[in-house]
């Protein structure tokens, strides 16, 4: 199977498992995006988006989310809008008035995505904001460790 076909298998397999669900699927230049609307008992809403980037030559895939969140005031005006690129995990989880239970995890949406695309031997590659978050996150944990240590230091030689 040529490289278009097995991009083709994934995205079909991934179709098939949404079909019937609120999950909506579009195809992009580089793979599809997975989207669905979170629902909030506030006055928020949230779109969150699985987009799926595929180097089908490698069977090679990214996963990011992009997460969309408006907030709205008094009177429905538009107070606050916020978008996240990245890795993201949320969950939430309701009662309606009406009885009505609501509940959402990202994490189901990372699950499906990678599960096929596993059974179809594709190998995730982390994207380069996760990579890049990171590693400033290692950065910082080891600026942190260094004025730890020369407080101890300083601390030390202030005694004797």
């Amino acid at each position: 199977m040529g490289a278009m076909g097995v991009a083709e298998e994934l995205y079909g397999r991934v179709l098939d498992a949404v079909a019937g669900t609120p999950y909506r699927m579009v195809r992009t230049e580089r793979g599809f995006d997975l989207t669905v609307d979170v629902h909030e008992p506030r006055r928020t809403e949230k779109q969150w988006t699985y987009r799926v980037q595929l180097r089908a030559e490698g069977k090679v895939y990214t996963l990011t989310d992009v997460v969309r969140t408006v907030e709205y005031g008094p009177g429905g005006m538009r107070k606050r809008t916020e978008t996240s690129v990245g890795r993201s995990l949320y969950k939430t989880r309701y009662r309606a008035v009406d009885g009505t239970e609501y509940s959402f995890s990202s994490a189901d949406g990372h699950r499906l995505i990678r599960g096929i695309a596993e059974e179809l031997g594709w190998q995730e590659q982390r994207p380069a904001s996760v990579t890049g978050a990171l590693w400033a996150g290692v950065a910082g944990g080891v600026v942190a460790l260094g004025v730890l240590i020369a407080l101890a230091v300083a601390y030390l030689l202030g005694m004797f």
